[in-house]
């Protein structure tokens, strides 16, 4: 017995809805590929890959452009390949093929507004979906994220329409996450319009979840960030400013670890529009109440709201000082690093921000000596994530 992996629609109706073509997209021509190549027929795919044999058909013959996560991997897992060999395109070419399903994603283009009842995931495997794309996310990987987030936009949507009570207001806050990371995606790809109508989308859906305030915040702060990328500073930090206050009204509220993250990240974001904007000072001193948050979060937290600890706040301050040119305090800051956990790829950049200010002050071999390198790794999962 194969799980109902896609949601059953017309296949013409599908194709003209998405402007697809009648000839089959580079997932399908490399699926049928790669099976043939193995000496499968669809039948045996689909019972080694527990994918229904409509699927596998349908997406050969190019009558379903985009799968859920869970589809493309049992898919590449059968077939013995990465995502994006069964994808089948280089990086380039999928962010300009799947920058058209997003928007449409993003703008809620394909949605009937009911759902047949057999069409809606669960929401655990809404939350497990919404775990991968966090991580691609985190990891970089936007080929897969957009082969993958916009069946799952459409999914954690359609079980918003399909629940009630406590059900739906736990899948809009799933669907609110999923807006969130599609506004980050787009920003990174350049797509900053799309990327800003994706934060408010979040923003309206947040109003609905389990944790309105706190999902509120963490929407603005995906605003925020996109307006920095569009140079709108000045509005940029005031928005962030406000919504921290807004979040954690006092320094001794006893804001949890979440509400602390979303400050803290807010903050981070007030404080580098502040820098753009020639407001230096300005920037310390909001980097330095982020610490301030970091240290009464007393450890890293790594989840969709953010990533956040004292030594995630102490890469900050130091990093922003190199930005602004002050090479001396910013290895001053290096000094009083805490330890402590952080994503490969932070560590990384935070070294090289190191080198630029060793070299600029001529003491070359400083960083490599005086600040050890750390073993880390990209987060595995949400340690506090959208609740199931």
């Amino acid at each position: 017995m194969h799980l109902a992996d896609d949601l059953p629609v017309r296949a013409d109706e599908t194709r003209l809805a998405m402007g697809m073509s009648s000839r089959p997209d580079p997932l399908g021509e490399n699926l049928a590929r790669l099976r043939t190549g193995r000496q499968l027929t669809q039948e045996q795919l689909a019972e080694t890959s527990g994918v229904s044999v409509d699927t596998i058909s349908r997406l050969e013959r190019g009558q379903r452009s985009i799968a859920r996560p869970a589809t493309l991997g049992r898919l590449a897992a059968a077939l013995h390949v990465d995502l994006l060999t069964l994808l089948g395109v280089q990086p380039t070419e999928q962010v300009s093929a799947g920058a058209d399903h997003l928007r449409r994603a993003i703008r809620a283009l394909d949605l009937p507004e009911f759902a047949d009842n057999t069409d809606v995931l669960p929401l655990p495997d809404l939350q497990a979906a919404t775990g991968v794309a966090w991580r691609d996310y985190i990891a970089g990987q936007h080929s897969a994220l957009l082969a993958t987030l916009p069946s799952l936009m459409v999914d954690t949507r359609r079980a918003v329409h399909a629940s009630t009570g406590d059900a739906a207001a736990r899948a809009a806050e799933l669907l609110c996450t999923s807006y969130r990371l599609a506004a980050g995606l787009a920003g990174r790809i350049g797509l900053t319009d799309l990327a800003m109508h994706a934060a408010h989308r979040a923003l309206d859906i947040a109003r609905s979840t389990t944790r309105p305030e706190l999902d509120q915040a963490a929407s603005i702060r995906y605003l925020v960030w996109v307006l920095i990328r569009q140079g709108e500073h000045a509005d940029a930090q005031r928005l962030a400013v406000r919504a921290a206050e807004r979040l954690d009204p006092g320094p001794m509220a006893g804001a949890d670890a979440d509400k602390l993250t979303v400050i803290g990240n807010l903050l981070f974001n007030a404080a580098s529009a502040a820098a753009r904007d020639g407001h230096a000072e300005r920037a310390d001193d909001l980097l330095t109440v982020a610490r301030a948050a970091a240290i009464r979060s007393n450890a890293g937290h790594v989840s969709e709201l953010g990533i956040f600890g004292p030594r995630v706040a102490a890469i900050q301050h130091v990093d922003q000082t190199v930005r602004v040119g002050d090479s001396d305090r910013a290895l001053e800051l290096a000094g009083q690093m805490p330890d402590g956990s952080v994503p490969a790829f932070w560590e990384a950049g935070h070294r090289l921000h190191l080198a630029a200010a060793a070299a600029d002050l001529r003491e070359y071999g400083k960083p490599c000596h005086t600040w050890p390198r750390r073993a880390t790794s990209p987060p595995t999962g949400y340690d506090s994530g959208p609740s199931a």
